[in-house]
């Protein structure tokens, strides 16, 4: 972390400019950790493995799994706990995406002969953000400029909607309670629901706006973490609604935990820009920078985050 400006770690070319790249954030039932890049036309699947986790890989290994025909540029993509490799016949059970058409679409696929895309609809303006229930992948959920929050089951049925007071930015699934939803507003409200009584239960104010993106730290969850006007801040929800820690950050448009380390987070710069900044913060430490692309992920395991560009 010292070094204020390394490159990156590990580069995996790509045959076109990648919009949105997510490591799968489950267990996949192999040594390699599934990830998925979306371009303009296309989702590709792969299997990764690094130097860290198998001595006999030189710096990273990507497989080419499948390539999904994909109608339009992919704004945003999620995985499925589902996703595994351990069974056969090998099954990519679910990833879903979306596009500027204001469409969810569900991908399942047994990486062979078999393959399904469920088209879901109902948003009437831009998805911003997609996430799977994170214990059995039966529901998922999306936020949209229209307004609203959805969940849906997996036969494309809307069984919850919430209605928000600006567009939603993030959602995001507690990781051992699947009645506990987060979902945040462009305003600067973070709002966690019950899907039982489907009553919001807490919120969280950023005291000023636009919030550009939020996130649920899983390795600690009283802590969340967002960015929003030129800062990012973080909550100990334990402690109060307004945030206990804040730094400049210059037109960030992404925040995300580390899934390892509850004091490791990124950010990265406004979504469209060609080239902006991925930044790693390491709390208490000095940062370390990168320009970048899009997309920011992190891996399930590993202290190493994913970033696409052109």
């Amino acid at each position: 972390m010292e070094d204020s400006g390394r490159g990156a770690s590990y580069t995996v070319p790509c045959d076109d400019y990648v919009h949105v790249v997510e490591f799968s954030p489950f267990d996949s039932g192999s040594a390699a950790s599934l990830l998925a890049y979306g371009g303009s036309q296309y989702v590709v699947v792969g299997t990764c493995r690094f130097q860290e986790e198998d001595i006999e890989v030189e710096g990273v290994e990507f497989t080419t799994l499948r390539v999904f025909h994909h109608a339009l540029r992919v704004d945003c993509l999620a995985w499925s706990p589902e996703s595994r490799l351990d069974k056969l016949p090998q099954l990519i059970r679910e990833f879903c995406t979306a596009a500027a058409d204001r469409k969810v679409r569900l991908l399942t696929s047994d990486l062979q002969n078999q393959h399904e895309v469920k088209v879901m609809e109902g948003h009437t303006s831009y998805i911003n953000h997609l996430v799977f229930e994170p214990t059995e992948g039966k529901q998922m959920a999306s936020v949209s400029d229209d307004h609203t929050c959805r969940v849906w089951d997996l036969e494309g049925n809307e069984t919850t909607t919430f209605r928000l007071r600006s567009p939603g930015v993030s959602v995001c699934w507690h990781p051992e309670d699947v009645f506990k939803l987060m979902v945040a507003e462009k305003k600067g409200t973070i709002r966690f629901y019950d899907l039982v009584t489907q009553q919001a239960i807490l919120s969280l104010d950023c005291g000023q706006s636009p919030l550009m993106s939020a996130d649920w730290c899983l390795t600690n969850t009283i802590k969340v973490g967002a960015v929003t006007g030129s800062d990012w801040v973080i909550w100990d929800i334990t402690r109060s609604s307004y945030p206990q820690e804040k730094n400049n950050v210059e037109r960030a448009g992404n925040f995300r935990w580390s899934r390892v380390n509850e004091n490791l987070f990124s950010t990265t710069g406004c979504p469209g820009k060609i080239s902006s900044q991925l930044l790693v913060h390491h709390l208490g430490h000095p940062q370390a920078s990168e320009l970048c692309g899009a997309g920011l992920s992190w891996h399930r395991s590993l202290p190493l985050c994913v970033i696409g560009g052109d």
